[in-house]
């Protein structure tokens, strides 16, 4: 289990879009893994079974931090300054910074339905018939929501160049 770490921390980090909430998915997700184990089908493979598990922590995570921030004044701590380095061109390494920024953002904010097959086979080294599997759709809705997520993005990415 712990060989799939990395890639579920990658998911994960995608789905919550911070690291701290990512580690706490995947830890939990392991643990869930770890003592539902005996249940496992040893002929099937365990990482379509691990991300399942890792996908589902992260929604309940997610869950569980709208309602906090439904009933809590919600501050947001985690804009970090940005530390100048040896860069030859300090604006575009700025900009570049900015745009990834932006991105990580509104990949957290698309909705749950375009998010999670867009994270897993972009990120998640899923084929989409795996992705499918996982999220128990169709192949072909998993492509189709890949698409419309890329699709936000784009446009997304547009506005901010321009």
């Amino acid at each position: 289990m712990n060989q799939q770490a990395p890639r579920l921390q990658n998911i994960a980090l995608r789905m919550m879009g911070n690291s701290s909430d990512a580690e706490d998915a995947v830890q939990e997700a392991l643990a869930a893994a770890w003592f539902k184990l005996a249940s496992f089908d040893l002929s099937r493979p365990i990482s379509p079974w691990l991300t399942r598990i890792t996908v589902n922590k992260c929604r309940d995570l997610l869950r569980k931090r709208r309602i906090r921030q439904f009933f809590e004044f919600h501050s947001d701590n985690e804009a970090g300054m940005i530390v100048a380095d040896d860069a030859p061109d300090p604006s575009a390494e700025l900009q570049a910074r900015q745009a990834l920024e932006v991105m990580q953002k509104e990949i957290t904010r698309l909705p749950a339905t375009l998010r999670e097959p867009f994270v897993l086979v972009t990120f998640g080294e899923n084929s989409q018939a795996e992705a499918a599997h996982i999220l128990g759709i169709s192949e072909k809705a998993v492509e189709t929501r890949i698409y419309r997520a890329r699709n936000r993005l784009r446009e997304i990415s547009e506005k901010f160049e321009g």
